[in-house]
């Protein structure tokens, strides 16, 4: 079976919106893209680096697959696992791959039942944030990998919206306290008693 990890930077307040960028997203008028960057450090960074050098497929949002696949592909380079990876993108209509290996799912509640039940890596969600609201509507969600910054932002989209969305206890599976205040924490989904049998 494949699990479903998400794999997130968050500010105190619960914002995910352009941690890499200033020009990453400026939806809403979003004026704090970059947030991370004072906070980087030579422990977070090769953090970072040990999720992106391990096998997984990628499950991604329409917009964040849009942004990516208009940049890994030229970098190789920098995470060659990115581009050999399986794509599968959620989104109301198909449209052209503009990466390799890219699958549309336009049903994706059935489409990652089944593909969880399948044999191969666990898939990972970077970003994506409307994708894992869904994914959390539907008790979809195995890990949760946050990279925890101390900031509070103010306005920006939330990893976790109100409403709407099924209560998911979790249990710490390993933290580490990096330099600069930043808590990187991985949960586990607790199974409940009927999926224990």
């Amino acid at each position: 079976m494949r699990k479903i990890i998400v794999l997130e930077h968050l500010s105190l307040d619960g914002v995910i919106q352009a941690p890499g960028g200033k020009e990453e997203d400026l939806s809403g008028d979003f004026m704090h893209g970059g947030w991370t960057e004072p906070f980087s450090s030579q422990e977070l960074g090769i953090w970072i680096r040990t999720q992106m050098h391990s096998e997984f497929d990628l499950l991604l949002g329409r917009k964040t697959y849009a942004q990516w696949a208009s940049y890994w592909p030229n970098h190789d380079d920098i995470w060659p696992e990115a581009n050999r990876a399986m794509k599968y993108v959620i989104t109301r209509q198909s449209t052209d791959s503009r990466w390799e290996s890219t699958t549309f799912l336009t049903e994706p509640v059935e489409a990652l039942k089944r593909l969880k039940q399948e044999e191969g890596p666990d898939l990972h969600v970077w970003g994506s944030g409307e994708l894992v609201h869904t994914l959390l509507a539907n008790n979809l969600i195995d890990e949760v990998r946050l990279i925890v910054y101390p900031i509070i932002i103010g306005s920006g989209k939330r990893l976790f919206p109100d409403g709407n969305i099924l209560p998911l206890q979790l249990d710490v599976i390993e933290q580490q306290l990096m330099p600069n205040g930043v808590h990187v924490v991985r949960y586990g989904r607790l199974q409940s008693e009927g999926e224990k049998r």
